[in-house]
């Protein structure tokens, strides 16, 4: 079966000329208000059968990489469409024409168009990347890599939030992506939490919530399908939904004043679609299950009294939120019947088809049920235009992802979100010091971090050329940590920078104690360190007497650029605190500082 190729322009103009898609954000979702269902949406539902409905429900998890035709992982990919009929994919990590090119493939293959999403938390750059070639560390390049939310809190301001969005959106769609699973929505007012810490726009349930729907409406003025989760709100855990099942104990009166504010805003803004969490809140559900598989939650809460129309997304149901306790045929069938639309990322494709199946023989749910469902897919899929054509022409991906223009967004994002909280001996900034000054800077880092300090580094040395370089596995328990500090003893300056809990899926962000006491030592030696957290920004309360503290939000060589660049006074500092680091610093801390206009430093 062939289909048309859209150049992006057309792809533009066809989804403008969408009944169901206008210029503007909040009409672009799905309104509150029912609407008449497409026709050709009702006319593809008569045509499936109960397996084919089903299926349209069940979306796969697929690398956006390269893959000969005959490799067995393509070929089992391939064949969730072409014998399975699933309705969408999840993609991941690839190239940026790789990712278009395989989007394309399964588009091809597929008897009716798929709907992609993929996680772009942090831009397109956060999957559509062509990697690093070892050993010589060449960076493969790739779309443009965003700081992550919480630094946009840091900067407050809704137009970056907006325009973080319209990038991410352009960039998306340009490689065929159609749904962004963001933004996280999640108030992260747990300074324990594992998962969420700065991917969350901060702790403040208001600002999440302006920043929330300026995303949104970024995204969706510019054609992708924007997913706010992980509802009802998965910010007050300490647990890693990945590894185990997490529990919310707040009353409902704290959940309606603090973790239901951004969905409510979201939902008036016409968010397409909601992402759930697999995580309890016994407030909510006395049964004590994570929220994914309660109705009381999927369907009373959201659908009944916030009167959310759009797409009900599962979290990825091959995590132990779910699995751990249910197994995936159970969960399966209790997320159906809770009122979730889309099972994400099963582990078992066929398995999970077929259990929704048997859920409608016995009796759980109904046909209708399922046909709920399938319905906003299909209406979905019409919004994006995928009933007129699903192609993209890879000749249009080098025009848009990765543009230079995009690279400066993320840049001004960066530089504006960097926050010294704390500078009590006035260190800052460090070029008001001679160019000659000796600088010790040491990064404590996972060793899959390749690049963590690198740009950080470069940028330090061109203020102060001398700069060396030591580097901390934080997986390693033998660091010669007395080594380290002769070393310190020797420099000016140390700087420490952490990109602890830069992974988002660590089990825990606290810093090992013989780092922490390291820094501590550097304090008592009187070398007065500059902490700078990369990762976790909440490392002051493990270390709180250094003098001089700043957070970067991430690793990325983005905030790592920004992040020298402000310590050193090569730009001015402008950050504030969207959450508390209890009990040394409340929401909206931050000094400023001007840049350094005498500063003169080779290009």
């Amino acid at each position: 079966m062939r289909h048309p190729r859209l150049t992006l322009v057309a792809l533009a103009f066809a989804a403008a000329a969408c009944a169901s898609t206008t210029q503007q954000g909040a009409s672009a979702s799905a309104p509150r208000a029912a609407r008449p269902a497409p026709r050709w949406a009702d006319s593809v539902l008569a045509t499936l059968s109960l397996r084919d409905k089903v299926a349209q429900t069940v979306w796969p998890w697929t690398l956006g990489d390269y893959r000969a035709t005959n490799d067995p992982q393509w070929t089992k990919i391939a064949a969730y469409a072409t014998e399975q009929h699933v309705g969408g994919y999840i993609v991941s990590v690839g190239g940026p024409l790789d990712i278009a090119a395989k989007i394309n493939s399964l588009q091809k293959l597929s008897a009716l168009p798929l709907i992609i999403g993929a996680d772009l938390e942090y831009g397109a750059g956060m999957r559509a990347r062509g990697g690093t070639f070892l050993p010589n560390a060449i960076d493969l390049g790739g779309a443009t890599t965003m700081p992550p939310e919480m630094a946009l809190g840091a900067t407050g301001d809704t137009s970056l939030a907006y325009e973080y969005g319209r990038i991410t959106a352009l960039e998306g769609r340009a490689m065929g992506v159609h749904m962004d699973f963001t933004p996280i929505l999640d108030v992260n007012n747990n300074p324990g939490n594992p998962v969420i810490s700065t991917r969350s726009f901060g702790e403040d349930p208001r600002q999440v919530a302006r920043l929330g729907v300026a995303m949104i409406r970024g995204l969706q003025d510019h054609g992708m399908l924007a997913t706010g989760k992980h509802f009802p709100g998965h910010g007050d855990t300490e647990t890693n939904s990945h590894l185990g099942m997490a529990v919310v104990n707040a009353s409902r009166a704290r959940l309606d004043t603090l973790e239901l504010v951004p969905f409510r805003a979201a939902i008036d803004a016409g968010v397409s679609a909601i992402m759930t969490f697999h995580g309890a809140l016994p407030a909510l559900d006395s049964a004590t299950i994570p929220a994914t598989l309660s109705r009381r939650i999927m369907t009373g809460l959201i659908r009944d009294e916030m009167h959310f129309r759009g797409l009900l997304v599962s979290d990825a149901m091959d995590m132990q939120g779910v699995m751990g306790r249910y197994g995936l045929v159970e969960a399966c069938k209790r997320a159906v019947e809770a009122g979730v639309d889309v099972l994400l990322m099963p582990n078992d494709i066929r398995g999970c088809i077929d259990a929704v199946v048997a859920g409608v023989a016995e009796g759980r749910f109904t046909e209708a049920r399922i046909d709920r469902s399938v319905r906003r897919i299909l209406e979905m899929k019409q919004r994006m235009a995928l009933d007129r054509g699903r192609l993209i022409d890879l000749d249009s991906v080098r025009a848009v992802v990765g543009d230079t223009a995009n690279a400066a967004l993320g840049r001004l994002i960066a530089e504006r979100s960097i926050t010294i909280v704390k500078d009590s001996l006035r260190q800052l900034p460090l070029g008001q010091l001679p160019r000659g000054t000796r600088v010790l800077s040491v990064n404590f880092s996972l060793r899959a971090e390749l690049y963590a300090n690198a740009a950080f580094d470069a940028e330090l040395r061109r203020v102060f050329p001398s700069t060396r370089s030591q580097w901390i596995n934080s997986d390693d328990q033998g660091t010669n940590y007395p080594r380290l500090l002769m070393m310190a003893d020797s420099a000016d300056v140390v700087i420490v920078a952490s990109y602890l809990g830069h992974s988002s899926t660590m089990s825990s962000i606290g810093a090992p104690r013989a780092f922490a006491d390291f820094i501590l030592d550097l304090v008592h030696r009187g070398k007065r360190p500059v902490v700078v957290a990369m990762g976790n920004p909440y490392l002051l309360q493990q270390v709180p007497e250094v003098a001089a503290y700043v957070v970067g939000w991430m690793g990325f060589p983005v905030s790592q650029v920004a992040a020298a660049r402000a310590i050193t006074g090569l730009a001015p500092v402008s950050g504030r605190l969207p959450i508390r680091i209890p009990p040394y610093a409340p929401i909206g801390a931050g000094e400023s500082r001007a840049a350094l206009a005498a500063l003169a430093v080779p290009r």
